[in-house]
């Protein structure tokens, strides 16, 4: 297997607004990332009025083949760790299940297959909890079977689970030091 030079960050965007801005934010601050952007995370986009404005360096990838084509990447040693922040309910229950038939399950999968690092901002991480909606703050009550897939994911070999933005800020800051080491 052929490695590149500069293997690169993957970060993909699902359709949570949770903590959307300061996810964006921190994108903003690596170097080398490759976003995964699914339908819905281009729909959340939109409504929270928030554009990728992303330096040159980065790349996107878009939901649009049957496929999910790009999901190869990994087995070439082009991503050093996946990123997916924020992460919905539902694919959080996909990827603890093991169902990989959209783009970001395949993406995590194959990241997995590959024993690549994955860091996962999920959404739904308390009983109760504030967040932000498009026109401003609501409180959201996470189903059980919510948290329960929360707490499982959280145990997979390879994938850390993170319960807020600051979590998800040290946790990209120890994984920057590992690649750095």
């Amino acid at each position: 297997m052929t490695k590149r030079q500069t293997p690169r960050w993957g970060w993909a965007l699902t359709g949570s607004g949770h903590f959307l801005k300061e996810s964006l934010d921190l994108i903003r601050e690596l170097e080398h990332v490759d976003i995964f952007l699914t339908k819905a995370g281009s729909e959340v986009l939109r409504m929270y009025k928030q554009e990728l404005a992303l330096p040159r360096s980065m790349r996107i990838y878009r939901d649009t083949s049957a496929s999910s084509v790009t999901v190869g990447q990994f087995y070439y040693g082009v991503y050093h760790t996946l990123i997916v922040a924020p992460a919905t309910s539902n694919a959080v229950a996909k990827f603890v299940y093991g169902i990989s038939d959209d783009f970001i399950t395949n993406v995590f999968a194959q990241a997995g297959k590959c024993r690549v690092p994955a860091i996962v901002f999920a959404c739904d991480t308390a009983p109760e909890l504030e967040t932000e909606a498009p026109k401003g703050m609501v409180k959201v009550y996470p189903r059980p079977i919510d948290l329960e897939n929360r707490e499982r994911l959280g145990r997979f070999a390879g994938a850390t689970t993170v319960d807020s933005i600051a979590e998800l800020r040290e946790a990209v800051a120890r994984r920057r030091s590992e690649i750095a080491a």
